[in-house]
């Protein structure tokens, strides 16, 4: 049986839980790794006003230094009662240097007097792919749902604990990994993404 060689990419972020989501959805075809094996190449301070903006930045920094196939995620959280905040500011929603602890403790402060599905919001994760210093294309998914009023679960990252997605009544952080991925913003954006190289 011949072996067929894994599909090398770099996942443009020092962010271990973003990086183990994208391996873990992947699968077993894909080899990658992230800029934690990379210290020479520099932080990209995101200032783009769209998740769009921010991913093809750090796309585009990391894409000269690799010999493969590069992607970048920016990804968050937008709530309908707060004009679509917290956004592309959502790792920084309390402050730059914020904790998720804080992040999500603001949050809820925020959402105090708003009830039911006046707390809808949804997951929004642009990947950008990137290979020799050029931008190839971008990548979309979303995830529609509502913010509870309680933290509950002890897996996934960020808001998760907060997020029940249409049609469960669990958070992201009470799902199995499986679970979260197959209903999730990175997830759908990443199938889309993986449909195209294949395709290439």
């Amino acid at each position: 049986m011949t072996n067929v060689s894994k599909q090398r990419l770099l996942l443009a972020t020092r962010n271990a839980h973003k990086t183990r989501e994208v391996r873990e959805i992947l699968g077993s075809d894909w080899e990658v790794e992230d800029l934690t094996a990379r210290p020479d190449l520099p932080e990209v301070e995101e200032t783009g006003i769209t998740f769009e903006e921010n991913a093809v930045a750090k796309a585009l920094a990391a894409a000269p230094h690799y010999d493969g196939w590069v992607v970048a995620d920016d990804s968050g959280l937008e709530v309908d009662a707060l004009e679509g905040d917290p956004g592309v500011r959502s790792a920084r929603f309390a402050g730059d240097g914020a904790t998720m602890e804080q992040n999500r403790a603001l949050l809820l402060e925020r959402l105090r007097n708003v009830r039911g599905r006046e707390r809808s919001g949804r997951f929004r994760c642009v990947l950008a792919l990137a290979r020799g210093g050029l931008l190839v294309s971008t990548f979309s998914g979303t995830v529609e749902g509502v913010i509870g009023p309680v933290e509950r679960g002890a897996g996934g990252f960020g808001y998760d604990p907060l997020f029940i997605p249409e049609g469960s009544c669990r958070t992201f952080a009470e799902l199995a990994p499986e679970q979260k991925h197959a209903l999730s913003h990175r997830g759908r954006a990443l199938v889309a993404l993986a449909t195209s190289l294949r395709r290439i």
